[in-house]
């Protein structure tokens, strides 16, 4: 196994992007605690997402092998940089390596190994989607939103095992706004999924229903996330006048949705329209851990 492969199997930006919620839910989680426990609640923390959340993307290729043959042969498994066998044992080593620095991170701050149990059913949804969730369509994208949406809660419990609600709200917020992406997504690659068997919503219900289930998912998102705002945030004010941004976005992009004749081009306008959203929403949330 060369280190570039290495590197790539584990798709380093992914992971990366997913572990700023963990980042974000220790700051907006940090008032009482120590300048130092706060540094390394970060680098710890991250590390754990991140080393967890790439063994879900090696995971995820040794089921995908013989679609990825076809559809992303450049990948490292059907090419043969790296074989079945090695990407088996890597995965587990990643895995392990990520659960490992949550047990050390539990036992250094006695978090009574909340965090553990936390990283460990995030390592499993990773197992659960790459055999089962991602042919099953709705199910493989509530794991996908959930995954994702995980960080804020693990990045609460490193600083205090009593989660403010804010937490939950933020957790929600992501969540909703995930899937209502990933519904979109299913009606765009409609065709795609048809030929390798993925039950996605879109296929399930057409494409004339399914935009609805979405668009309720959006109003969700929103609703928690003005919530959020009515709790006690470091900076409720920043928070407040800068999640109309992201808000105006995805509400946006919720309009467009029950639009008859949809076709993959408004749905690709849709998807990134949420996904702009949810990028300004993150903004939002950073901003209400700031001080002024």
């Amino acid at each position: 196994m060369k280190f570039k492969d290495t590197i790539g199997i584990l798709r380093p930006i992914n992971d990366i992007m997913g572990s700023l919620t963990v980042f974000i839910g220790i700051l907006v989680t940090r008032t009482g605690i120590s300048f130092d426990r706060i540094i390394i609640n970060i680098i710890l923390g991250v590390l754990t997402y991140f080393f967890i959340a790439g063994s879900g993307m090696v995971i995820n290729d040794i089921y995908d092998v013989e679609i990825d043959k076809i559809n992303r042969p450049e990948r490292p498994i059907p090419r043969g940089a790296i074989t079945l066998s090695e990407a088996k044992y890597f995965y587990a080593g990643v895995f392990i390596l990520g659960i490992t620095i949550s047990i050390i991170h539990s036992i250094i701050y006695n978090l009574l190994f909340l965090n553990v149990i936390i990283a460990t059913f995030f390592g499993f949804m990773g197992w659960v989607y790459a055999k089962w969730g991602k042919k099953s369509g709705f199910f493989g994208n509530i794991i996908v939103s959930i995954s994702f949406s995980i960080g804020f809660i693990y990045g609460a419990v490193l600083n205090s095992s009593i989660i403010p609600i804010y937490i939950y709200f933020f957790f929600l917020n992501s969540v909703f706004g995930l899937l209502s992406r990933e519904i979109i997504k299913g009606c765009e690659d409609i065709e795609g999924d048809k030929e390798l068997g993925v039950n996605t919503l879109a296929i399930k219900i057409g494409l004339k229903r399914t935009p609805y289930i979405s668009m309720i998912c959006v109003f969700l998102s929103i609703l928690f996330f003005i919530l959020a705002a009515f709790t006690e945030l470091i900076n409720q004010l920043a928070f407040s006048i800068s999640m109309i941004f992201g808000i105006v976005v995805v509400l946006y992009a919720a309009i467009l949705m029950p639009k008859k004749n949809l076709d993959k081009k408004d749905f690709s306008k849709i998807s990134l329209l949420l996904k702009i959203g949810m990028f300004l929403g993150l903004i939002a949330v950073i901003l209400a851990s700031i001080e002024f």
